[in-house]
């Protein structure tokens, strides 16, 4: 399901430079995702605020898999969620817009906002204790996570304000019986949170499932860690492991740039 070509070639005249750009990442992130399994079909959602003035963000046409998104097909959409450009004339997933707008209107900081439905991460969630501090990965979020309870299909708006809350000023926030969510000042910055918390619950089930006594990291230990993340994050970190990804990725399929 692709933008035709005629259409594609209008919208990259129309476009501006820095949101094209915006896009072309923003897309590369969903194919990554793809590549990692970090999907749940058609039902999830990440976010980038197009570069301007307007509070404008891109997200994914209702209806595409992660690895059929373009630049082209991500949907436009404002802060009280009008579509601006939906070139596929999809529409978006309301739940995805009750999600990623709240916050990207609470924190104006914040560029990006990603969100799963991975196995581990909807089994962490699930578990009364939340995330552990069993793994070096874990310690990125040590005492840097939110938890908000499960509420339904996030489509009601009232729900916005207690998201935003329960999220704080963190950068990770677990949906409690539902996945996982992570924003960042960059999308670099989001997706290097996402790495982190994504195997962090791939390390904890699967440590679990072994049935053998569990070794937590002791709490000076873990903060320590985690102190050591934050320096990695300001000394730019997630733009090496974005770099990274990206080479991987267009060494097999540039198609995302289109």
């Amino acid at each position: 399901m692709n933008v035709p070509i005629k259409i594609l070639e209008t919208l990259q005249a129309q476009i501006r430079p820095a949101e094209w750009e915006a896009r072309v990442k923003l897309a590369a992130c969903y194919r990554l995702a793809a590549r990692e399994r970090w999907t749940d079909h058609i039902f999830t959602h990440f976010s980038l605020r197009v570069p301007g003035p307007e509070a404008h963000f891109l997200i994914n046409a209702y209806g595409q898999t992660f690895d059929e998104i373009t630049a082209s097909s991500l949907v436009k959409v404002d802060i009280d969620g009008e579509i601006i450009l939906d070139p596929l004339g999809l529409g978006i997933n309301p739940a995805g817009y009750v999600i990623h707008s709240a916050i990207h209107r609470a924190r104006p900081h914040t560029h990006a906002v990603l969100h799963t439905h991975t196995a581990a991460g909807i089994g962490v969630s699930a578990q009364r204790d939340g995330l552990l501090m069993l793994s070096q990965h874990s310690t990125r979020f040590h005492n840097r996570i939110g938890y908000h309870a499960y509420e339904g299909i996030a489509l009601e708006l009232d729900e916005q304000a207690r998201l935003v809350a329960d999220l704080g000023e963190h950068d990770a926030l677990i949906l409690r019986n539902h996945g996982l969510l992570t924003c960042g000042r960059s999308l670099e910055e989001a997706f290097y949170n996402l790495y982190y918390l994504e195997r962090s619950c791939t390390a904890q089930i699967t440590a679990q499932s072994g049935g053998a006594k569990l070794i937590r990291i002791p709490e000076v230990v873990a903060e320590k860690a985690a102190r050591t993340f934050d320096q990695s994050v300001a000394n730019g970190k997630p733009s090496l492991l974005w770099d990274a990804y990206l080479r991987q990725l267009d060494r097999h399929d540039t198609s995302y740039r289109n």
